[in-house]
């Protein structure tokens, strides 16, 4: 999940959380028990397997009544645990274009000595699920299972063919990708005219109060760069300016020192705009900067928020440093790892220029690393998409607009636009000010919103299946 920082938090819009029953009902019991079993299914890279995981949601589906040829798993023999779960519900209109739920199933790592409580252990406590995965992206990822089964429950004929998939590789860079497999593999299995994805979704202040919900549209793509100096070295009682760690310390400061131009998408500029609901002087100046990107005092506001800063421009920042042989000798090379998250309309090639433009200096070779991401342009802000999030938006918190966004971070949504299958972050389970843990210790989400965004995903996928 790459929504570091959820665009609707920057919104301090008052508006009161959906009501939810203290006791869980029925069917909220039973997609629990789902939700535990995907959760307590380790899917981590080092020790888990996503293909054990993509089965059982599989045995779950086709004891719901899904039919063999409904179901698809897959795996490579390089990746035999790196599977993944494609299901088709089919529609009654066959002209209808399909709509796709994609979710990912692994997790980032975690140390059982390092958590408070079990991480591969669904535990409910103080109103909220803890353990790794409840929110990034396994809550997700067993509400479109849930979503599938309740149709069956229920009988439901959608105009449209709704289809899942559940891949592995998204927290990995560089590990075998299910989206991305599929796209160059199985292309058709997973035709859609537009995907669900994570990357929206809304925030609380914590207290169990809802203040904004966001869509997803677009995201920056990310790449890698190593920079590395290299000379013959030499004993260290015979010091010369000629030093790989020195000429490699002075790119690196002028990489700290240079900023890259502001920018603004569609998408971003409605988001500045939307700042001014805020009310305060970040929010007014967002609202400023969206007018003019040139407003000089209005930038050095913004600026001071991190997850701004970063989303009005591309940024680089070095990750890793390593240097010298010895300690008694002149460093014969030294290299560091620059990751840049690049705003949409660069390519790599042009940003990697930019970083040899800035250092200046012939003798400090830039290398632009493995994997390289593909960089589609932003879904379009189709109303036919976002009028039905907005509408039951509406209707589950009132008073709150859907505000559109794009991640700093990126989403497996890179490589499904890459082939032409539009996809948005959607609105629904709601996350804390402090971020609960994704990627980090002790993981948790809100039972509430857990239940809540239940409702609304349902809702919204039914609302898209009626209306081809």
């Amino acid at each position: 999940m790459k929504k570091l920082i959820s665009a609707a938090a920057l919104l301090a819009v008052l508006a009161p959380a959906a009501a939810q029953a203290a006791d869980p009902r029925p069917d909220q019991l039973a997609f629990r028990e789902l939700y535990s079993e995907l959760v307590e299914t380790n899917t981590t890279l080092s020790s888990g397997s996503c293909t054990l995981a993509s089965e059982r949601m599989a045995a779950r589906l086709k004891a719901a009544g899904f039919a063999d040829d409904q179901l698809t798993l897959f795996a490579t023999p390089e990746h035999p645990k790196e599977g993944g779960l494609v299901a088709v519900y089919p529609g009654t209109a066959k002209a209808a274009k399909p709509i796709l739920l994609v979710a990912h199933i692994d997790v980032v790592e975690a140390k059982r000595e390092d958590w408070e409580r079990d991480p591969f252990k669904l535990i409910e406590e103080g109103g909220y699920f803890y353990g790794r995965g409840t929110l990034d992206d396994k809550a997700q990822a067993a509400v479109w299972v849930d979503t599938l089964i309740r149709f069956k429950q229920q009988g439901y004929k959608p105009k449209r063919t709704v289809k899942l998939a559940l891949t592995c590789g998204e927290e990995t860079n560089g590990a075998f990708n299910g989206v991305e497999w599929l796209a160059a593999n199985k292309r058709e299995l997973i035709d859609a005219e537009f995907a669900l994805n994570e990357g929206g979704g809304g925030d609380s202040d914590g207290k169990g109060k809802v203040l904004g919900q966001s869509v997803q549209v677009g995201e920056k793509t990310f790449a890698n760069f190593r920079l590395e100096t290299r000379n013959p070295g030499g004993h260290s009682s015979v010091p010369v300016r000629d030093n790989a760690i020195y000429q490699l310390s002075r790119a690196l400061t002028k990489i700290d020192e240079y900023e890259f131009p502001v920018e603004m998408t569609d998408v971003t500029r409605r988001f500045a705009e939307a700042g001014a609901a805020r009310g305060d002087e970040t929010g007014n100046a967002m609202a400023a900067l969206a007018k003019n990107p040139a407003d000089k005092a209005a930038l050095a506001i913004v600026d001071k928020d991190r997850f701004l800063h970063g989303n009005i421009r591309t940024t680089c920042v070095a990750t890793l440093l390593d240097g010298g042989h010895a300690p008694n000798a002149l460093p014969q090379r030294a290299r560091a790892n620059i990751n840049c998250r690049i705003f949409p309309g660069h390519s790599i090639e042009s940003i990697k220029a930019e970083l040899e433009k800035v250092i200046g200096d012939p003798g400090v070779a830039v290398t632009q690393l493995p994997p390289k991401r593909p960089a589609p342009p932003a879904p379009p802000l189709d109303p036919k998409i976002i009028g039905p999030m907005e509408k039951l938006v509406a209707q589950y918190w009132p008073g709150l607009k859907v505000i559109p966004s794009m991640s700093n971070g990126y989403t497996d949504a890179t490589f499904l636009g890459a082939v032409g299958i539009p996809t948005y972050g959607i609105p629904g389970i709601w996350g804390d000010p402090d971020g609960n843990g994704v990627h980090g210790l002790n993981e948790r989400v809100e039972v509430k919103a857990i239940y809540v965004g239940r409702d609304y995903m349902f809702d919204l996928v039914k609302a898209y299946a009626d209306k081809p």
